[in-house]
């Protein structure tokens, strides 16, 4: 999930069985070993204490302070080689009760950049906490899994290829080159790079700070890391508030559906409003704007431009970058410039601002993004694709494939003219890829932990709100439910209520009845970081 993301019964019919047969489920490996079974030594990680000091590179505020954990790569053969994650840090303003970690979502969302950028928001945490945050690894600064450059044309900068969904076989070639390429390209912490991993890593992090039990706000991506500690270190578990609930159990090919269709009627309700300005660059006609938004999104896919990082920007980058600007209303102001730059100029710098999956990037002086040192330019789309992969068993054969593409891409297209491809890529990217852990499906349920407190919003265009509450009854009596009546994706950045009630329970412990709402805000409230509009 994209990291962020309506009835499906209509594509469903259409795609008919194709979905269904499409993500097979293939039997994984045994997960790691949870606290308190019997394994291997880890005494030697759970000893670490962090250094902090200054944090390095561009833009990082003064009180920033960074530090670093080192983690076992495979946590069945600790002794097989470690990883470094990224930390940063918050200090508490007075006294401290602990530290409350912060995953922003993605799956492969930085979190030491986007604290940086975006840190005024949790300032109130700071009443009591340390506020922290981390790179998971693969991510950012914590071993950055990449696919590499472009290699014969054949695909882009961003982690996709140049899918030709008419030719089946050649697609399958594509896609096992490009799965040869990322593994050649990011290391051995590929192989390790799941979220049934990361929960563990996030242990790790908890007693190097020092805390006995974890408090820990996720969004998006976020709140199934966060689930998945709790399945895994339930006697772990402190204040847990969940933002924007992820799915445990869709398969990827019916997420790509659900995730199309919200991204589709973002776009529409973005376009509505876009027609009612002169600035506009589609026009004032609603039904020629949608066509004009189609036609872009063709012409760059056969033309593509050059990148503001290099590389090419085509019209799936594009199409990523607009599904990542829909996730707030806050943003249309700053999507309807980017695009008109686009559209009138040929810049493509504004619209990349978006391509960072909504995870903020400093700029430089000509207004060009700045990635971090030694971070790839593709590490989102990259980390995005392996950890999804790796957190799904479904894997379909080459001759299923082959098969049912036709409809499956009629499913995905009757979704979204827009984001129907682009999502069916992603599901089509897994191809190649070793099969996922069958963990989460089969062992993330009926956890027996302290209440945790769920927050789904109604309008939003990534995680649907259904997910909060079939993640609720599968999580079992411990998840209190808060039902945001409003828009975007997550509700703590956008939303005073649903920011009161997460700050009044990480603080005080103070928890709304299960089922109660927050209303829609009567004016724009936002505390999303700047794109540099």
């Amino acid at each position: 999930m994209l990291a962020k993301l309506s009835p499906r019964s209509a594509v469903r019919r259409c795609a008919g069985s194709s979905v269904v047969a499409l993500a097979l489920l293939l039997a994984a490996g045994p997960p790691v070993g949870a606290a308190g079974h019997p394994g291997p030594d880890l005494s030697r990680f759970y000893r670490q204490k962090i250094v902090w000091a200054v944090c390095k590179g561009p833009e990082m505020p003064k009180d920033l302070r960074c530090g670093k954990v080192t983690v076992p790569l495979d946590y069945t053969r600790p002794g097989a080689g470690t990883l470094d994650l990224a930390l940063a840090r918050y200090r508490a303003t007075g006294a401290s009760r602990g530290s409350v970690v912060l995953n922003f979502g993605g799956p492969g969302g930085p979190g030491v950049s986007e604290l940086a950028a975006a840190g005024k928001q949790f300032m109130d945490l700071t009443d009591g906490y340390d506020v922290v945050t981390f790179d998971p690894r693969g991510v950012g600064r914590s071993s950055p899994v990449s696919c590499g450059e472009s290699e014969d044309d054949e695909s882009s900068d961003t982690g996709r290829p140049s899918t030709d969904l008419d030719h089946p076989q050649a697609l399958l070639k594509q896609l096992r080159k490009m799965a040869a390429q990322c593994v050649r390209h990011s290391g051995p912490v590929l192989r390790h790079i799941g979220t049934v991993d990361a929960a563990r890593d996030l242990d790790v992090i908890r007693q190097a700070l020092g805390d006995k039990k974890l408090n820990y706000l996720g969004f998006s991506y976020g709140t199934r890391l966060g689930a998945v500690y709790a399945a895994e270190f339930p006697g772990k578990v402190g204040r847990v508030a969940l933002d924007g609930v992820d799915t445990l159990t869709e398969p990827l090919s019916e997420q790509g559906i659900a995730g199309a269709e919200g991204q589709q009627t973002a776009l529409d309700d973005f376009l509505d409003w876009c027609v009612t300005d002169v600035a506009c660059p589609f026009g004032q006609d609603r039904r020629a704007a949608g066509e004009e938004v189609e036609r872009l999104v063709r012409s760059l896919d056969e033309n593509p431009v050059p990148g503001d990082f290099g590389g090419s920007f085509s019209g799936q980058d594009l199409v990523g970058a607009i599904g990542q600007a829909l996730y707030s209303k806050e943003l249309w102001p700053a999507l309807e410039r980017a695009l008109g730059s686009l559209v009138e100029d040929g810049d493509t710098r504004r619209i990349e601002s978006f391509s960072s999956g909504a995870f903020a990037l400093p700029r430089r002086k000509d207004g060009g993004l700045v990635a971090p040192q030694n971070v790839p330019a593709d590490n989102l789309p990259a980390a995005l694709m392996a950890i999804n992969c790796a957190d799904d068993p479904d894997r379909p054969t080459a001759a299923r494939i082959t098969k049912d593409l036709k409809d499956l891409r009629a499913a995905y297209e009757q979704a979204s003219p827009v984001f129907g491809e682009y999502r069916l890529t992603q599901l089509l990217m897994c191809y190649g890829r070793p099969k996922g852990t069958d963990f989460i499906r089969d062992r993330v349920k009926n956890v027996h932990t302290p209440r945790m407190l769920l927050v789904g919003t109604r309008g939003d265009p990534a995680t649907p709100y259904r997910w909060t509450v079939e993640t609720a009854r599968r999580l079992g009596s411990s998840a209190v439910v808060l039902d945001n009546r409003s828009e975007g994706h997550t509700g703590y950045a956008s939303s005073k209520c649903v920011h009161r009630k997460i700050d009044d329970f990480l603080l005080y412990g103070t928890l709304p009845p299960s089922g109660s709402s927050c209303p829609a805000d009567a004016t724009p409230w936002s505390t999303v970081p700047d794109t540099g509009d």
